[in-house]
C-alpha cells in the first residue's frame, strides 16, 4: 500500500469502482430514428465525438457522461477519456467512481496509461491486463482536498502545456529554417560575397558541363571495352545522353541563378534507376552485398550500411536472379505508396541492391561534389513530384526533368561547408528541443505522482477525513445492494 497522509485512505481500484465492458449491438441504424435513439459509443465516438450508428439499446450496456471510458482492446489500450451518454462499444469499458471529484479520478487513470498500455496482454490484439488495472492502490484524499489537487494539477499543466507549445513551435520553425537554408544555397545567396571576391577565378557552368560530358563518354567507352572483353555477356552498356541546351520555356519558372551558373535536367546528369524484387531473393545465402527494402530506411542517419539490411547475397547470386548492383554513394528513396510521404533519402555506404519500392540516382560525375548533390536531394519534397494518385508513384518521368543548379566545383564545396555547419547547429538545437519535450513529459508524470501521494497541496486539518467519506460510500453501496436484493426476491415470489 502507498504511504499516504493520515487523512487519506487507499483502496484496491477494483474493489472501489463500478466497471462494465461494452457489447456489440444486435441492431444498428446509420441514422437516428424513434426506435434507434441510443448513439453507439465506439472508439471514434469516444475520441472524436463522431457518432456513426444508433441502436435500440436491446442487450446493450449503457454508459453516461458521469462515467470514464477506457479503451480495452487494441494498440491504445488503457487510454482513458470523459464519458458520454449512449450504448457502450465492445472495445471500451465504462468506469464509474462513486462520490468522487470526477477530474481527480480522471487524472489518476491518466497517470497509469503508459504502464497499462506497455503491459497489455494478448497475442495479435492486445488488451488491458485486468490483474494490473484493478489491483492499483487508489489513493482517496478528503473530498475538499480532491478539489484543491485538481486545481493545482490544472494550474501546473496549463503552464507546462504553454512551454510544450513553444518548444513544438520552435521545432516547426527549425524545419522551415532548414528548407530556407537549402533554397538560398541553390540560388547562390549564401555565397554572393565570396563569388564577388573570386569571380575571375571561377569555372562557368558551361565548362563544368563540358567536362562532365567528357567524363561520361570516357566511362561509357571503358564499360563498352569491358563488356566486349567479357564476351558480350549481359546487357550492352548504354551510350551517355548528350547535354542539350535548355530552352527559354524550360527556364521560365525557375529561380534566377548567379552569373556563371546554369541548370541541367538531373536525368541528363545522373542515371535514374529502379530496384527490383526477383524470385529467390529470400533464399540467398551470400554475405558481401546487402539488399535493401523500404523498411531498412527507417533507421536514423543519412546512410544505409552493411548492418542495416536483413538480406545479403553474393555477386553470383545477384547475377543469377537478375539483380543490378549499384555503387557506394548511390542515393535511394521510396518510389511508391505511403512511404513517399516520409520523404526519406539515404546514401549507400557499400555496393548494394534494392527492391522495386525504391529508386535511386547513381553514377555521380567526378566534377560534381557528392555533398552538393546530397544537399540538393535533401531539399526535394518527394510527395510534390509523385503522380498524386490513390497509391502515389514516382517514376523516371517524374525525376529526370528536375532542374539541377550547376556551378563551379569550388562553389559547390563552399556551399556544402556552409550548409553543413548551419545544419549541424540546427540539428543540435533540434536535439535540445527534443530532450526538453521529453523532460516536460517526465515533469507531467512527476506532478501526477506527487498529486496521488499527498505531496502536491497543503492538507487542511478541518477537512472531513477520507475514511469518513469511504464509510459513507460503503453504506450507500450496501443500501443499494439490499434494495436490489429485495426487488429480486419480490420478483421471484411474484413469478412463482
Amino acid at each position: 500500500m502507498l504511504e499516504l497522509p493520515n487523512s487519506w485512505v487507499a483502496v484496491k481500484l477494483g474493489d472501489f469502482v463500478e466497471n462494465e465492458k461494452g457489447k456489440k449491438p444486435k441492431s444498428e441504424s446509420k441514422t437516428e430514428t424513434a426506435s434507434h435513439s441510443f448513439p453507439y459509443v465506439d472508439i471514434q465516438a469516444f475520441e472524436e465525438n463522431v457518432i456513426r450508428t444508433w441502436t435500440d439499446g436491446v442487450g446493450c450496456r449503457l454508459c453516461y457522461e458521469t462515467d470514464f471510458l477506457m479503451v480495452w482492446d487494441g494498440s491504445r489500450s488503457g487510454l482513458v477519456g470523459k464519458g458520454m451518454n449512449g450504448a457502450l462499444g465492445s472495445t471500451l469499458v465504462r468506469i464509474y467512481f462513486p462520490s468522487m471529484v470526477n477530474d481527480y479520478a480522471f487524472y489518476f487513470l491518466q497517470s497509469k496509461y503508459q504502464q497499462i498500455n506497455t503491459r497489455a496482454k494478448g497475442v495479435g490484439i492486445p488488451h488491458v491486463d485486468p490483474a494490473l488495472l484493478w489491483n492499483y492502490d487508489f489513493p482517496i484524499p478528503p473530498f475538499n482536498e480532491q478539489h484543491r489537487i485538481v486545481a493545482k494539477i490544472e494550474e501546473l499543466f496549463s503552464e507546462l502545456d504553454k512551454g510544450i507549445e513553444n518548444l513544438k513551435t520552435a521545432q516547426v520553425q527549425l524545419k522551415v529554417y532548414r528548407q530556407a537554408l537549402l533554397k538560398h544555397a541553390f540560388e547562390g545567396k549564401l555565397t554572393a560575397q565570396w563569388r564577388a571576391e573570386n569571380q575571375d577565378k571561377l569555372e562557368t557552368a558551361d565548362a563544368v558541363l563540358k567536362r562532365i560530358q567528357q567524363e561520361r563518354t570516357q566511362r561509357y567507352e571503358q564499360q563498352l571495352a569491358d563488356w566486349e572483353a567479357a564476351g558480350k555477356q549481359g546487357s550492352k552498356p548504354k551510350a551517355p545522353k548528350s547535354l542539350p541546351p535548355l530552352t527559354a520555356e524550360d527556364l521560365a519558372e525557375l529561380p534566377e541563378l548567379p552569373e556563371g551558373w546554369g541548370y541541367i535536367q538531373i536525368g541528363n546528369l545522373l542515371d535514374v534507376v529502379s530496384g527490383n524484387t526477383p524470385k529467390g531473393i529470400e533464399t540467398t545465402k551470400g554475405t558481401e552485398i546487402p539488399y535493401y527494402r523500404v523498411s531498412d530506411m527507417n533507421r536514423e542517419g543519412n546512410v544505409v550500411s552493411m548492418n542495416t539490411s536483413a538480406t545479403y547475397l553474393s555477386e553470383k547470386e545477384a547475377s543469377e536472379i537478375g539483380l543490378n548492383i549499384y555503387p557506394a554513394g548511390t542515393i535511394i528513396f521510396p518510389k511508391r505508396g505511403g512511404a513517399i510521404a516520409t520523404n526519406k533519402k539515404r546514401r549507400l555506404a557499400h555496393r548494394s541492391c534494392f527492391d522495386l519500392n525504391l529508386m535511386g540516382l547513381t553514377n555521380l560525375p567526378d566534377s560534381l561534389c557528392p555533398g552538393y548533390l546530397w544537399l540538393w536531394i535533401l531539399s526535394l519534397d518527394l510527395a510534390s513530384i509523385s503522380d498524386g494518385s490513390n497509391v502515389p508513384q514516382i517514376n523516371n518521368r517524374n525525376v529526370e526533368p528536375l532542374m539541377f543548379p550547376i556551378c563551379s566545383f569550388e562553389a559547390q564545396a563552399l556551399i556544402v561547408e556552409l550548409v553543413e555547419a548551419r545544419l549541424s547547429e540546427a540539428n543540435q538545437l533540434d536535439q535540445t528541443l527534443t530532450i526538453a519535450l521529453q523532460q516536460a513529459e517526465a515533469l507531467r508524470q512527476s506532478i501526477l505522482k506527487k498529486a496521488f501521494s499527498g505531496q502536491l497541496v497543503a492538507h487542511d486539518p478541518n477537512d472531513e477525513p477520507a475514511s469518513v467519506l469511504l464509510a459513507r460510500i460503503k453504506a450507500q453501496r450496501t443500501s443499494v445492494d439490499q434494495k436490489s436484493a429485495l426487488v429480486i426476491r419480490r420478483t421471484r415470489k411474484e413469478t412463482a
